[in-house]
């Protein structure tokens, strides 16, 4: 699961980066160059310490999210586009943090020369709508010489494929992004290799300065969420060390960093849910879709799990915490065993039987 971070110059992306992995990249600077800087990020769980307590593990494992901070957007894709270096690396992220700034400095000048953080969100939303319209509208004609050429793949596979692409054109035109449109799980399939960066969902941070007010934010689309961040304050936080940080926090009423909300939300953008492992040697938080059923989480422990998978042992957390122990919820019939069609929720401790043979 891998969160690409982008922005126009100077919204402060590198410090939001620098606050989420503790890093200590360079910030401020421009250098027109593509550089991208990737970093692994525990997802803060009190599920995990929980049951870390409760059973005492060797081990503790949180579930992680990969972060990378890309740079070489400026606002300029809409005249040259996106260069097929930087395009690949944007293609191969699951999903995008856009910080925008709101922050007034007249030290640290935007590049548009005011500060309008609704511009900017469309200014970078405008890049990706129109690289993902040249490669519908070049696929589109390689669809239509195929159709006419013959001797290939079947007409009525071509008729539809034209169809759908014909639909995320007419989405693009609009203006719109393509993560508006409800898709069939073959139509996502269809367009699964073509990378379409506007389809790919989207957290937008707005970043503010030490004091400001939470501005009006109007922009609202599907798969997109809204929130404020302070990064400036985050990243000195993230580099102190844990007690000077509470006592810094305790000073300035800061009640929860916001570091850890965005980690969640960031998590959650993906639609991705965390089941649990626990036992003697470790409590670990698995990553998988919503959704997914319980063969595929146990494939995302081994592959042979999923490939052996007889039943799932399924006890869930609140139902272990409210009874104080795993042998009280077996015995008062909390502990459940569940089949291949068993669509895993959230919080859910999973023990699985399986047979692989030989």
């Amino acid at each position: 699961m891998r969160l690409g971070i982008i922005g126009l110059p100077q919204c402060g992306k590198t410090t939001l980066f620098n606050a989420l992995t503790r890093g200590t990249q360079p910030t401020g600077a421009v250098t027109g160059k593509i550089e991208i800087h990737d970093a692994v990020v525990d997802v803060p769980d009190g599920r995990v310490d929980a049951l870390t307590a409760m059973f005492k593990p060797r081990k503790k494992i949180y579930a992680k999210v990969n972060y990378a901070d890309i740079a070489g957007l400026d606002g300029s894709a809409g005249k040259s586009g996106i260069s097929g270096e930087l395009l690949n690396k944007l293609a191969q992220m699951d999903g995008f943090i856009l910080v925008v700034r709101a922050f007034e400095n007249d030290q640290v000048v935007h590049p548009a020369g005011t500060v309008d953080p609704e511009r900017d969100v469309l200014t970078m939303e405008s890049e990706f709508i129109l690289n993902d319209l040249i490669a519908c509208e070049k696929k589109l004609e390689r669809l239509a010489d195929e159709r006419r050429k013959g001797g290939g793949r079947d007409k009525g596979v071509i008729d539809r494929e034209i169809a759908l692409f014909n639909r995320l054109h007419e989405t693009l035109e609009a203006e719109k992004p393509l993560r508006v449109l409800d898709l069939t799980a073959d139509e996502e399939k269809t367009i699964s290799g073509f990378g379409l960066l506007s389809r790919k969902p989207v957290l937008i941070l707005v970043n503010l300065d030490e004091t400001q007010p939470f501005p009006e934010i109007a922009y609202r689309q599907e798969h997109t969420q809204v929130d404020f961040i302070r990064a400036k304050i985050e990243m000195e936080l993230a580099q102190m060390e844990p007690g000077d940080a509470e006592i810094f926090m305790s000073e300035y009423g800061i009640a929860e960093l916001g570091l850890d909300r965005v980690i969640k939300l960031s998590y959650g953008l993906l639609g991705q849910i965390s089941f649990f492992t626990a036992g003697e040697d470790e409590c670990r938080a698995w990553t998988v879709r919503r959704d997914a059923t319980a063969p595929e989480a146990a494939g995302a422990i081994h592959s042979d799990l999923q490939k052996g998978f007889i039943r799932a042992e399924v006890l869930a957390y609140d139902d272990l915490m409210a009874l104080g122990s795993y042998a009280e919820a077996k015995a008062k019939g909390k502990l459940r065993l569940e089949g291949k069609e068993y669509p895993v929720k959230d919080g859910d401790i999973l023990n699985i039987r399986f047979n692989v043979s030989k």
